[in-house]
């Protein structure tokens, strides 16, 4: 019994060691300069949770991304399919089950995710001020520097930047509707054209159309207001309720993913889709998915721009691996081959001026986009996201409210 008892104590003491040397080497990563980062992530094996519903992204991690880190820097990139969710869930009870050298080393994430993320405590950092690439991003720039109304305060490093736009087949649809008004007497006219997907491309409109209720595109600025929420939450499922009927499926079926919104648009189902990176227009038109006639456009009272990020989770085993592979992600190299408009077409998250001359030359000369909407011209309609708690709520609410009402 002793024995035991003894064996324990050994085994539990090694662990809290273990777990005290980790945090030291943790705090000293977060000190060290970027030469001796650099030497500790060659070899290692970062693994990566991102989603994966894009093909042109896929394409462009897989088949450029990958090997570039492996030739440049001896790191295997490793991918895995997660989000939002799966990613919360992961690191929670990776938490509860005190695993000190997690899965997963790096994620893809935004407001949402970075609100409950930080929540938890399951995100490392700050890190991005250490990245050499990072002189070339705008922090100063409130839609980098804030997501969901929170600062980021250098926690997730930026990635992209793009906005959400309409996107409608002009053929069939020659005055696609701007607003909520305008939308009711579309759905009445063309019924079964239109719906509203449940994840979160289509709760993203959704807080478009809650802004609109509140009379303003900076209706939902600030602090979560449960209030307002209530008040302004009542008014769209009226709305919702009241129309459905006149949706695809007859309001029957909502889509859960935005790839079945691609198919529906592109076999002629729907006429009105939408979605970020000013609509996703350009790589679908080139593929042959959607037709020639695809055109983006702004909501009246505005859409939300953001960006995404890349954040490094606490309990990553390969720190300094993955702020080797995010360095490389927001370098000029890799930031140019993304905005392509014949690949990834993402917006640049780095501020060109501030790029060597060189690599604003390249930049200039670019493919630049034939068929979808820049992100100058939805300029005007910018709108901020709000707070985190609105997007969990439209969640929570559409589908106990609209889906299964």
């Amino acid at each position: 019994m002793y024995k035991s008892l003894a064996i324990f104590l050994i085994g539990f003491l090694l662990i809290a060691c273990n777990g005290d040397a980790k945090k030291a080497d943790d705090e000293q990563l977060r000190k060290e300069p970027w030469e001796q980062i650099s030497i500790k992530a060659t070899g290692t094996t970062v693994n990566f949770m991102m989603w994966q519903g894009s093909p042109v992204i896929n394409n462009y991690m897989n088949n450029y991304v990958v090997p570039t880190v492996k030739k440049k820097y001896n790191i295997d990139l490793r991918i895995s399919g997660g989000q939002g969710p799966e990613i919360v869930q992961l690191v929670m009870g990776e938490k509860q089950a005190n695993v000190r050298n997690g899965q997963v080393d790096m994620v893809w994430i935004n407001g949402e995710t970075f609100f409950q993320l930080r929540k938890i405590d399951g995100l490392w950092g700050p890190f991005v001020k250490q990245l050499p690439n990072a002189k070339f991003i705008d922090f100063n720039d409130t839609f980098i520097n804030t997501d969901f109304q929170q600062p980021v305060n250098y926690m997730e490093c930026p990635w992209s930047i793009n906005q959400f736009a309409m996107v409608y087949n002009s053929v069939k649809v020659p005055a696609p509707p701007k607003n909520l008004r305008e939308l009711e007497a579309y759905v009445r006219e063309y019924p079964g054209t239109f719906t509203i997907s449940n994840d979160f491309t289509g709760m993203t409109m959704l807080k478009s159309f809650l802004a609109e209720l509140a009379e303003g595109p900076k209706g939902l600025d600030g602090p979560f207001d449960e209030k307002k929420y209530k008040t302004l939450s009542k008014a769209l499922w009226d709305f919702i309720n009241s129309n459905k009927m006149y949706f695809w499926k007859e309001g029957e079926t909502f889509p859960k993913e935005q790839s079945k919104m691609n198919q529906l648009f592109a076999t002629g189902e729907l006429h009105i889709v939408y979605g970020f990176n000013e609509g996703g227009i350009e790589d679908k038109v080139l593929s042959g998915l959607y037709p020639k006639s695809t055109k983006g456009y702004p909501w009246e009272n505005g859409t939300i721009k953001n960006a995404n990020y890349l954040g490094i989770l606490d309990n990553a085993s390969q720190k300094a691996g993955a702020m080797q592979v995010i360095d490389f992600l927001i370098s000029p190299e890799a930031q140019l081959e993304k905005s392509r408009a014949d690949g990834m077409d993402a917006n640049t998250v780095l501020k060109v001026s501030k790029l060597p001359v060189e690599w604003q030359k390249k930049f200039k000369s670019a493919p630049k986009r034939n068929y979808g909407i820049t992100m100058e011209e939805l300029e005007p309609y910018a709108m901020e996201e709000p707070a985190p708690e609105y997007m969990i709520r439209l969640y929570e609410d559409f589908r106990t409210k609209v889906i299964e009402k």
